[in-house]
């Protein structure tokens, strides 16, 4: 099978070729290693693979297992949490490159039984702390775009995978905006299903506290719907838990809308950051397309106090990273040091030991908090809206911290609690600046996705935000099929390293 006529295909499009014994499922393997062969040396994308191990399961694959809608396709794991047994899983982090995991984790369990053959893992952010992806272990990802630029984070490596034509679908997650962040920055769709919708478990269910859910990054958006119908689970063991759709996601796609939708809208920073332009006209025009599809639009400020959100959501990832250093500390049988994990990294875990049980469960508290007044919004609303991202992607190198700064921010263990917390919050503030809409979702637990409707004057995907009430996936999912048959719909158009 040509490169070419490969790439042209979701993975549902080439399952239905597999199906018809159209083709091999050796076959597309072979096509998107060598897609990656052609594309990942400009990329960085894929920073492992399992040719062998995948070829030979490419010739083992059932094909004409009913139960597997995705037999044969080729897919592309990210390089934290989607563990392959007996494969490494580094996290992107310096101090994970020996790590071979265990067993395959229950994502990669899912996937499998639907029938993705895995290919190997992408690049990602040491521990998925970025909405960059240039970790110190394997180097920055690279947009497909415009390879000066960035594909986001942390699950850079895999949109830059897919928006290449590697493979039509890849595993993500998204603990504060890390499927719709690389969407918007790379033309892809990317939904973030409701918190307990596809726990990740057993035994590690309460990712970042119920923030990061493991899901995908597609193309089309009917791969993500059966993605979604092949993913979502009830886990009695799951520390989160929400009651399984009733119907099917893929089947209930074109279904028209029993009624026209009342929608709220803003363009305006939730922590008071600019907002570009193009951002804002992604947002307008989508707007316009939503009123003369007779749905009923109004501007509407976010109830939620953005800054506070975020000093909870900080507060959260400082403590996550402290017990987890305190956990490979006690693997390893020393003290973990400065110069083997990246500054943030470093910065989170030292800030982490000062903060007390009640204030990291006062932080949660106020999760529900801003819960609770989403609720309330989405009471009125069926459906608000905002930028995905407050600006195209940064160029590669923009984000990372200088080594100036890296030396300032060292000095983080001898301050006082309240500068180490403001220290976090002015460390993270450049990269917030681009990013300031996708964290209320994940601290909500709401459903929300990233639609490609916009490219900037520069040639530059940006997409837009649209969050659901708890457990309306199937709103969202029909709403961007409505728009992906529309003009406004981006897509890979204009993408030059798209076959």
């Amino acid at each position: 099978m040509k490169i070419s006529e490969y790439s042209t295909y979701d993975a549902l499009g080439l399952a239905a070729l597999v199906k018809a014994r159209e083709v091999s499922p050796r076959e597309l393997a072979e096509a998107a290693f060598a897609r990656m062969d052609e594309v990942n040396p400009l990329l960085n994308a894929v920073v492992r693979t399992r040719r062998e191990a995948a070829l030979k399961e490419a010739d083992e694959m059932p094909v004409q297992d009913s139960s597997r809608p995705f037999a044969g396709v080729p897919f592309l794991l990210k390089d934290i949490s989607q563990a392959i047994g007996g494969q490494p899983l580094t996290s992107g982090a310096l101090l994970m490159k020996d790590h071979i995991a265990k067993r395959d984790s229950n994502f990669v369990a899912r996937i499998r039984s639907g029938g993705f053959i895995p290919l190997g893992h992408t690049n990602t952010p040491e521990f998925g702390l970025k909405n960059i992806t240039e970790p110190l272990l394997h180097g920055p990802a690279r947009n497909p775009w415009n390879t000066e630029f960035s594909p986001g984070g942390s699950s850079g490596g895999a949109a830059a995978a897919v928006a290449a034509g590697i493979v039509p679908a890849a595993g993500a997650s998204d603990g504060g905006g890390s499927i719709r962040i690389p969407a918007s920055f790379t033309g892809l769709f990317g939904l973030k299903p409701t918190r307990g919708r596809t726990p990740v478990g057993p035994g590690v269910g309460r990712q970042w506290q119920g923030a990061s859910i493991d899901f995908a990054l597609t193309r089309s958006v009917r791969d993500s719907a059966a993605m979604l119908d092949l993913l979502q689970t009830l886990q009695p063991e799951a520390a989160f838990q929400t009651p399984l759709y009733p119907g099917v996601y893929l089947d209930d796609l074109p279904k028209p809308m029993q009624r026209k939708l009342r929608i709220a809208f803003t363009t305006a920073s939730p922590v008071g950051t600019p907002v570009a332009a193009e951002a804002v006209t992604a947002v307008l025009k989508t707007v316009k397309w939503l009123q003369a599809e007779g749905h009923e639009v109004e501007e509407r400020l976010s109830p939620v106090n953005g800054v506070r959100l975020m000093e909870n959501y900080y507060t959260m990832n400082a403590g996550e990273v402290a017990a987890m250093f305190q956990s490979l500390e006690s693997g390893l049988g020393r003290s973990i040091k400065a110069s083997e994990v990246d500054i943030v990294t470093w910065v989170l875990g030292e800030a982490g030991k000062k903060v007390t049980a009640a204030e990291f469960v006062h932080s949660l508290n106020e999760w529900d908090v801003a819960a609770a007044q989403m609720a309330a919004l989405l009471g009125r609303y069926d459906l608000y809206i905002t930028p995905a991202n407050a600006n195209s992607a940064p160029k590669v190198g923009e984000l990372t911290q200088q080594p100036e700064e890296i030396d300032n921010l060292l000095h983080v263990s001898g301050l006082p609690k309240e500068e180490q917390r403001r220290m976090i919050y002015e460390m993270f503030e450049p990269s917030l600046t681009y990013t300031p809409f996708t964290q209320l979702a994940n601290l909500t637990g709401q459903p929300a996705m990233s639609v490609p409707v916009h490219l900037t004057p520069e040639g530059l995907p940006i997409g837009v935000q649209v969050m659901a009430s708890k457990g309306r996936e199937e709103l969202l999912l029909q709403l961007a099929a409505q728009l992906e048959q529309s003009e406004l719909w981006v897509g890979m158009k204009g993408n030059p390293l798209f076959p």
